[in-house]
């Protein structure tokens, strides 16, 4: 059958028009539905891990000062340098402390004089009076019978024999005053006692002095890092002022601040990897040794500390370092990229999932999230495709997905 000429000229018209028409076709489909990057859902062995940053510690620092108010003479030691236990530190003038103790053995001596000659000559003198008075006492008081019994013959007056009375009374007085001085200067006596409490005065205030003395030259209590150092010689010093910092040698540890939401997760004794700030490349193991049980009201943070278990040979006081602590392990675990969850912190969590060309609202049940990932416990399946959350495509519409 045969086509004219019009019809001829149709088809050829149409097959002209038709690559066009398909052309402009796929130009407004692409417009209208531009390419989405998805993220796949995979299955891998996933660390959950808390991270958080904060600065080298040692468990304790010493803060070392005068005890008393003295003139420095020498500093022999600077700041940074390690240094020794014992290892002299600074010296100040001593020698108003050494008058002083000077001044106290003198007293010691003193004292010791006193009581040795309370025991080799008061003592016995003491002794010797006592005998004497009662021997006194003992003459007089033969002498006053016999005057009483002269009175009763007439043989003497009543003056005679009031004298007798008289020496009677004064003899016994002084035999009273005998054994007083004799039990004072005994052993356990009154004399005694206060000279041995002259004598312990006097060491005491000599071993106040001698302390005095040692504190003139402070030395170093512990083995470790001046990390301060405030004082130079010729300074006046006040007793109680920090002078230096002693950072003693000891386990590192990391002092951290941790978000309050994050402590369910926390335990003693998890592991964690740390690197300092200034050497991000270098990671080195720790282990979480304490957790604060008080929160900071105004950063809701909680302060845990970790132990370094492998000290770098860069690490310095106060440097800043940056903790994962690993908190739970789940091995094969499905997961998903986090900038694929529409509102993560809601009860109902949900991703815009890529079904056969189109694209589904999805909730889904999240579990531990960690390095931009979070485990997916319910609603997808390993190699679902889902929308970035930040996508503008809405549910039921067509997607493109771009290439990988």
């Amino acid at each position: 059958m045969e086509t004219s000429p019009t019809t001829q000229k149709k088809f050829r018209w149409w097959f002209l028009l038709a690559p066009v028409l398909l052309v402009g076709g796929l130009i407004w489909f692409n417009s209208s539905h531009p390419q989405q990057e998805v993220y796949t859902v995979q299955r891998h062995d996933f660390i959950q891990t808390v991270v958080a940053s904060g600065r080298v510690e040692t468990p304790h620092r010493i803060d070392l000062g005068s005890q008393i108010t003295a003139q420095v003479l020498q500093v022999p030691v600077m700041e940074g340098q390690q240094v020794s236990k014992g290892q002299l530190l600074i010296v100040l003038d001593a020698r108003e402390s050494e008058a002083l103790l000077a001044q106290a053995e003198l007293q010691i001596a003193q004292a010791e004089a006193k009581l040795r000659q309370l025991r080799e000559v008061d003592a016995p003198v003491a002794e010797q009076s006592l005998r004497q008075a009662m021997v006194t006492r003992d003459t007089v008081r033969s002498q006053h019978q016999r005057q009483q019994d002269l009175f009763k013959r007439g043989f003497i007056g009543q003056a005679a024999l009031d004298e007798s009375q008289k020496n009677l009374e004064v003899a016994e007085a002084a035999l009273q005053v005998a054994v007083r001085h004799a039990a004072g200067t005994a052993p356990k006596g009154s004399d005694t006692a206060l000279a041995l409490a002259t004598l312990e005065t006097a060491r005491a205030s000599a071993a106040a002095a001698r302390a005095r003395v040692s504190y003139t030259r402070i030395s170093a209590p512990a083995d470790g890092v001046l990390i301060a150092r405030q004082v130079e010689p010729g300074d006046l010093v006040q007793a109680g002022k920090i002078l230096m910092t002693l950072s003693p040698q000891a386990t590192p540890q990391l002092v951290v601040q941790i978000d309050e939401k994050s402590m369910r997760h926390l335990q003693t004794g998890q592991a964690a990897v740390a690197s300092l700030d200034a050497f991000p490349e270098q990671r080195f193991p720790a282990k979480l040794v304490y957790i604060n049980p008080a929160v900071n009201a105004q950063t809701g943070a909680v302060t845990v500390k970790l132990d370094v278990l492998k000290v770098p040979a860069e690490m310095r006081q106060d440097m800043t370092a940056s903790v994962d602590i690993q908190v739970a392990s789940h091995p094969q675990a499905l997961l998903i990229d986090s900038a694929a969850i529409r509102e993560p912190y809601s009860r109902e969590p949900w991703v815009m999932l890529v079904s056969n060309g189109k694209a589904e609202k999805r909730v889904i049940r999240t579990g531990a999230s960690a390095g931009g990932q979070t485990e997916v416990l319910q609603g997808l399946v390993q190699g679902d495709q889902v929308l970035s959350a930040q996508s503008a495509v809405k549910a039921g519409e067509r997607v493109r997905i771009a290439a990988p």
